[in-house]
């Protein structure tokens, strides 16, 4: 197994912290809200065995320089490139889980000429109607600090249900993301609300494969509407891992990666 490497990217306004594995096509990993890079942490050697994974702390998470609120789609997008060029990386495929799958949407809509293919895993269809739910809060992560840390387990009370039966380890994993310094644990799920993905989606041209989880009611129904409006896509997949939560990444890796290095082979061989 190759080693992983860990370092910051110098991006304006601040930094982007990212881990490295591996060598070949590259292929970049952006996580869910309030996630870091540690949601790849299973996928990573596994992706690693023929590409140059390059996970990130998006911008406003984890490790990486914090943002102010409100926060964008477009922001993360923007800092994410930046942090590909400060790499030197011109061109790549990118796995976007949740809200990493709606900044794919929007890296691969601003910058088609450097994205190879995009894999869409459990990402939300962001449209007015999904706008329109998000008025109130996101429903999740959405708990205001209060000195007798009740904040943490409410967190943990609304992430639960959505997650593998015993899951503690992967509870303690997010909840360690969500106390981040700076991070705001509802922002990410704002960010996507405040999104027209309707207006951007049409623009990707790279293949694509929609990676749905079996046991994630949230984005599950996303499938459908996300394949009918990919409509300058080279190419549209589907795949759907049964049992799969939103703990998709850590729980179900080699699931993920066997459905997702054929489709990668194809796409970012050719390109390299």
């Amino acid at each position: 197994m190759t080693t992983v490497e860990y370092g910051y990217a110098a991006v304006p306004g601040g930094q982007v912290h990212y881990s490295e594995q591996g060598t070949g096509p590259a292929v970049l990993l952006l996580h869910q809200t309030p996630r870091s890079l540690d949601e790849f942490r299973e996928l990573r050697p596994l992706l690693a065995a023929d590409h140059r994974v390059l996970a990130l702390d998006m911008p406003g998470f984890g490790n990486s320089t914090a943002l102010p609120a409100p926060q964008r789609i477009e922001d993360y997008a923007r800092g994410v490139l930046a942090a590909l060029d400060a790499l030197g990386v011109d061109r790549t495929a990118v796995v976007g889980h949740h809200t990493g799958g709606v900044v794919a949407v929007e890296l691969a809509a601003a910058a088609p000429d450097r994205i190879t293919a995009v894999v869409l895993s459990s990402t939300p269809w962001a449209d007015a109607g999904y706008r329109a739910s998000h008025v109130d809060g996101p429903g999740v992560d959405d708990a205001a600090r209060e000195p007798g840390g009740g904040h943490l387990l409410a967190w943990w009370e609304q992430r639960r249900p959505y997650y593998p039966k015993a899951a503690t380890g992967l509870l303690d994993r997010f909840v360690r993301d969500a106390l981040a310094p700076g991070v705001d644990p509802r922002e990410g799920h704002l960010a996507c609300a405040r999104y027209e993905m309707e207006r951007r989606i049409g623009r990707v041209r790279a293949p694509v494969l929609l990676l749905g989880a079996g046991d994630d009611p949230f984005a599950l129904p996303a499938l459908e509407p996300l394949e009918r409006h990919l409509t300058g896509a080279a190419l549209v997949h589907s795949a759907v891992i049964d049992g799969g939560t939103v703990a998709l990444m850590e729980d179900k890796a080699d699931e993920v990666a066997a459905t997702v290095l054929p489709f990668l082979r194809r796409f970012t061989r050719s390109a390299d």
